[in-house]
Protein backbone atom coordinates (compact mmCIF):
# COMPACT_ATOMS: atom_id res chain seq x y z
CA UNK A 1 0.00 0.00 0.00
CA UNK A 2 1.31 3.42 -1.13
CA UNK A 3 1.46 6.63 1.27
CA UNK A 4 -0.87 7.96 -0.77
CA UNK A 5 -3.43 5.11 -0.53
CA UNK A 6 -2.59 4.50 3.22
CA UNK A 7 -3.31 8.53 3.55
CA UNK A 8 -6.86 7.75 1.67
CA UNK A 9 -7.67 4.75 3.81
CA UNK A 10 -6.88 7.24 6.90
CA UNK A 11 -9.69 9.54 5.48
CA UNK A 12 -12.27 7.53 4.73
CA UNK A 13 -11.75 5.85 8.16
CA UNK A 14 -12.24 9.22 9.80
CA UNK A 15 -15.02 10.48 7.77
CA UNK A 16 -17.27 7.08 7.90
CA UNK A 17 -16.89 6.47 11.54
CA UNK A 18 -18.34 8.56 14.11
CA UNK A 19 -15.43 9.66 16.97
CA UNK A 20 -16.70 8.72 20.85
CA UNK A 21 -15.55 12.42 21.96
CA UNK A 22 -19.86 12.93 22.65
CA UNK A 23 -19.78 10.35 24.75
CA UNK A 24 -16.65 10.87 26.60
CA UNK A 25 -17.00 14.42 27.39
CA UNK A 26 -20.92 13.98 28.97
CA UNK A 27 -19.21 11.20 31.23
CA UNK A 28 -15.95 13.20 32.15
CA UNK A 29 -18.81 16.13 32.69
CA UNK A 30 -20.73 13.67 35.11
CA UNK A 31 -17.20 12.47 36.85
CA UNK A 32 -16.30 16.54 37.91
CA UNK A 33 -19.49 17.10 39.19
CA UNK A 34 -19.74 13.99 41.46
CA UNK A 35 -16.27 14.78 42.25
CA UNK A 36 -16.98 18.77 42.68
CA UNK A 37 -19.79 17.54 44.88
CA UNK A 38 -18.34 14.99 47.25
CA UNK A 39 -14.67 17.69 47.71
CA UNK A 40 -17.69 20.12 48.90
CA UNK A 41 -19.44 17.42 51.29
CA UNK A 42 -15.88 16.83 52.54
CA UNK A 43 -15.12 20.84 52.65
CA UNK A 44 -18.28 21.32 54.79
CA UNK A 45 -17.51 18.27 57.21
CA UNK A 46 -14.07 19.92 57.49
CA UNK A 47 -15.91 23.45 58.97
CA UNK A 48 -18.49 22.20 60.77
CA UNK A 49 -21.43 23.02 58.74
CA UNK A 50 -24.17 20.73 57.50
CA UNK A 51 -24.01 18.83 54.33
CA UNK A 52 -25.68 19.41 51.13
CA UNK A 53 -27.00 16.26 50.46
CA UNK A 54 -25.07 13.36 52.50
CA UNK A 55 -22.30 13.93 55.36
CA UNK A 56 -19.34 11.78 54.23
CA UNK A 57 -19.47 9.84 57.78
CA UNK A 58 -23.18 9.40 56.53
CA UNK A 59 -21.90 8.21 53.13
CA UNK A 60 -19.05 5.62 54.75
CA UNK A 61 -21.89 4.17 57.40
CA UNK A 62 -24.02 3.63 54.75
CA UNK A 63 -21.72 1.67 52.70
CA UNK A 64 -20.20 -0.38 55.81
CA UNK A 65 -23.54 -1.26 56.31
CA UNK A 66 -24.68 -2.55 53.40
CA UNK A 67 -25.53 -6.12 54.63
CA UNK A 68 -28.30 -4.96 56.61
CA UNK A 69 -30.00 -3.45 53.95
CA UNK A 70 -32.86 -4.96 52.41
CA UNK A 71 -31.74 -8.08 49.77
CA UNK A 72 -34.31 -6.71 46.55
CA UNK A 73 -32.94 -2.96 46.66
CA UNK A 74 -29.46 -3.65 46.87
CA UNK A 75 -29.69 -6.30 43.79
CA UNK A 76 -31.47 -4.17 41.79
CA UNK A 77 -29.36 -1.52 42.52
CA UNK A 78 -26.49 -3.84 41.58
CA UNK A 79 -27.46 -5.08 38.01
CA UNK A 80 -28.53 -1.40 36.87
CA UNK A 81 -25.65 -0.66 37.90
CA UNK A 82 -23.69 -3.48 36.44
CA UNK A 83 -26.37 -2.73 33.20
CA UNK A 84 -24.81 0.67 32.72
CA UNK A 85 -21.12 -0.38 33.16
CA UNK A 86 -22.11 -3.02 29.90
CA UNK A 87 -23.56 -0.61 27.80
CA UNK A 88 -20.14 2.05 28.20
CA UNK A 89 -18.18 -0.76 27.66
CA UNK A 90 -20.03 -2.14 24.57
CA UNK A 91 -20.18 1.62 23.17
CA UNK A 92 -16.48 1.74 23.91
CA UNK A 93 -15.66 -1.03 22.34
CA UNK A 94 -18.08 -0.93 19.31
CA UNK A 95 -17.28 1.97 15.88
CA UNK A 96 -19.66 4.28 15.77
CA UNK A 97 -20.75 4.54 11.86
CA UNK A 98 -22.03 8.13 9.80
CA UNK A 99 -24.57 7.71 7.49
CA UNK A 100 -22.36 7.47 4.64
CA UNK A 101 -20.91 4.91 2.08
CA UNK A 102 -17.83 5.02 0.21
CA UNK A 103 -17.25 4.67 -3.85
CA UNK A 104 -14.36 3.10 -5.07
CA UNK A 105 -11.63 5.13 -6.77
CA UNK A 106 -7.42 4.90 -7.23
CA UNK A 107 -7.02 8.58 -7.32
CA UNK A 108 -8.78 9.89 -4.27
CA UNK A 109 -11.25 8.92 -1.50
CA UNK A 110 -15.24 9.46 -1.99
CA UNK A 111 -17.11 9.16 0.97
CA UNK A 112 -21.05 10.26 0.33
CA UNK A 113 -23.48 11.14 2.24
CA UNK A 114 -26.27 8.32 2.57
CA UNK A 115 -28.80 11.41 1.47
CA UNK A 116 -26.93 12.30 -1.36
CA UNK A 117 -27.84 8.37 -2.64
CA UNK A 118 -30.84 8.01 -1.49
CA UNK A 119 -31.52 11.47 -3.59
CA UNK A 120 -30.25 10.02 -6.51
CA UNK A 121 -32.28 6.63 -6.03
CA UNK A 122 -35.67 8.11 -5.73
CA UNK A 123 -34.70 10.59 -8.98
CA UNK A 124 -34.26 7.21 -10.89
CA UNK A 125 -37.52 5.63 -9.49
CA UNK A 126 -39.01 8.44 -10.25
CA UNK A 127 -38.27 7.74 -13.92
CA UNK A 128 -38.16 4.60 -14.89
CA UNK A 129 -41.51 4.42 -12.99
CA UNK A 130 -42.53 7.73 -14.65
CA UNK A 131 -43.95 9.10 -11.39
CA UNK A 132 -43.90 11.95 -9.65
CA UNK A 133 -40.88 12.65 -7.50
CA UNK A 134 -43.07 13.38 -4.91
CA UNK A 135 -44.41 9.50 -4.57
CA UNK A 136 -40.98 8.77 -4.10
CA UNK A 137 -39.61 7.91 -0.31
CA UNK A 138 -36.01 6.32 -0.56
CA UNK A 139 -33.96 5.18 3.02
CA UNK A 140 -30.89 4.08 2.69
CA UNK A 141 -29.20 2.54 5.59
CA UNK A 142 -25.96 0.52 5.99
CA UNK A 143 -26.66 -2.36 3.53
CA UNK A 144 -29.65 -1.69 2.05
CA UNK A 145 -31.71 0.98 0.11
CA UNK A 146 -35.56 1.03 0.78
CA UNK A 147 -37.64 2.32 -1.89
CA UNK A 148 -41.39 3.12 -1.30
CA UNK A 149 -43.41 4.16 -3.80
CA UNK A 150 -47.03 5.56 -3.10
CA UNK A 151 -48.80 6.59 -6.19
CA UNK A 152 -51.14 8.77 -7.38
CA UNK A 153 -54.72 7.54 -7.36
CA UNK A 154 -55.11 5.70 -10.82
CA UNK A 155 -51.81 5.62 -11.88
CA UNK A 156 -50.34 2.42 -12.62
CA UNK A 157 -46.63 1.50 -11.38
CA UNK A 158 -44.39 -0.66 -13.00
CA UNK A 159 -42.45 -1.99 -10.34
CA UNK A 160 -40.10 -4.33 -11.81
CA UNK A 161 -38.82 -1.31 -14.10
CA UNK A 162 -38.41 0.48 -10.85
CA UNK A 163 -36.09 -2.11 -9.05
CA UNK A 164 -34.32 -2.90 -12.41
CA UNK A 165 -33.32 0.73 -12.58
CA UNK A 166 -32.62 0.84 -8.85
CA UNK A 167 -30.35 -2.26 -8.87
CA UNK A 168 -28.59 -1.24 -11.89
CA UNK A 169 -27.51 2.39 -10.41
CA UNK A 170 -26.58 0.72 -6.72
CA UNK A 171 -24.43 -1.76 -8.89
CA UNK A 172 -23.02 0.92 -10.89
CA UNK A 173 -22.06 2.79 -7.72
CA UNK A 174 -20.55 -0.22 -6.13
CA UNK A 175 -20.95 0.74 -3.01
CA UNK A 176 -18.28 -0.46 0.26
CA UNK A 177 -20.46 -1.06 2.01
CA UNK A 178 -22.47 -2.81 -0.80
CA UNK A 179 -26.04 -1.60 -0.62
CA UNK A 180 -29.48 -3.67 -2.19
CA UNK A 181 -32.52 -2.75 -3.36
CA UNK A 182 -36.07 -3.22 -1.90
CA UNK A 183 -39.07 -1.83 -3.57
CA UNK A 184 -42.12 -1.40 -2.34
CA UNK A 185 -45.36 -0.34 -3.34
CA UNK A 186 -47.83 0.92 -1.26
CA UNK A 187 -51.63 -0.43 -1.52
CA UNK A 188 -53.32 3.35 -0.88
CA UNK A 189 -52.84 5.74 -3.31
CA UNK A 190 -52.43 9.03 -2.97
CA UNK A 191 -55.28 11.65 -4.44
CA UNK A 192 -54.85 13.28 -7.46
CA UNK A 193 -55.22 17.21 -7.26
Amino acid sequence: MTSEQATYARVIRRETHSPRSGLAIVLAVILILVCAWLGTEIVLALLGRPALLVAPVDMGRGVVAIGRYPTVPVIIAGVIVAIIGLILVVVSVSAGRRARHVLPSQRSAIVVDDEVIASALARQASYAGNIDPDDVEVRVSRRSASVRIRPTSGQSVDKDAIEHAVTEMLERYQTAPALHARVSVQNEAKVGA
